[in-house]
Formats: structure tokens, C-alpha cells, sequence
């Protein structure tokens, strides 16, 4: 199943994954270790998750690839909001906000549309 043309949401997750390193990094400098941690993990699984799905055995296991990047997104949106409303942390830029919410929309698209074929 590889296809090694452009592809939209590989790309997209690269690049969101540049972002949360660079996030995550902000904040182990300012000590806050086990967000950081949160954060870097599931930030940078979407990408790898949805890389690894460009070499899925079947359309299942494209899916399932698929879904766990979904559930990765759902939860570092999760970690970025509670940065966000805390005083205790820096808040993550708009942008990396405003990519987290492209990226979720696009792999439930993914989903959604690789069920019905």
C-alpha cells in the first residue's frame, strides 16, 4: 500500500511534530517534566502512526493505524488545552492550537471516507 507521492496529512503531522518538539522543549526548560513528556508523546505519534499507516498489510490495518493517530490527537489537544487554562504553564501558540484542530478534522475525514470505500 506505500504510495511515496506528496501526501497532505503526512506532511501536516511533520510538521506538527517540529511544533511539539519545539513546545515541549520550551517547557522542560522551565521544568515542567511530565507535560513536556505528555506532550512529546502523543504530539509526535500522529505523524508516526499515520506514517506507518502509508505501509499497512490491508485496509484494516490503514484504519486502525488511522484511529490511533485520531485517539494521539484527541489527547495532546487534551494536553495543550489544560496548558492553555493554567496558570502554571506557558500557553501553546494559535498556530499549534489551530493545526491540532486541522489535523483531527482531516484524519476523521480519513476515516470516515476509507470506511466507506
Amino acid at each position: 500500500m506505500r504510495n511515496d507521492k506528496k501526501n497532505l496529512i503526512v506532511d501536516l503531522t511533520f510538521d506538527f511534530s517540529i511544533k511539539i518538539i519545539e513546545y515541549a522543549e520550551s517547557l522542560r526548560d522551565i521544568n515542567k517534566y511530565e507535560m513536556s513528556s505528555q506532550i512529546f508523546r502523543s504530539g509526535t505519534s500522529i505523524g508516526s502512526n499515520i506514517k506507518e499507516a502509508q505501509n499497512a498489510e490491508s485496509k484494516a490495518d490503514f484504519i486502525h493505524k488511522f484511529k490511533i493517530a485520531a485517539k494521539e490527537a484527541d489527547e495532546v489537544e487534551y494536553w495543550l488545552k489544560l496548558c492553555e487554562r493554567s496558570p502554571f504553564y506557558p500557553s501553546p501558540s494559535a498556530e499549534l492550537q489551530k493545526q491540532i484542530s486541522s489535523i483531527i478534522l482531516v484524519v476523521s475525514k480519513i476515516i470516515s471516507s476509507s470506511k466507506k470505500k
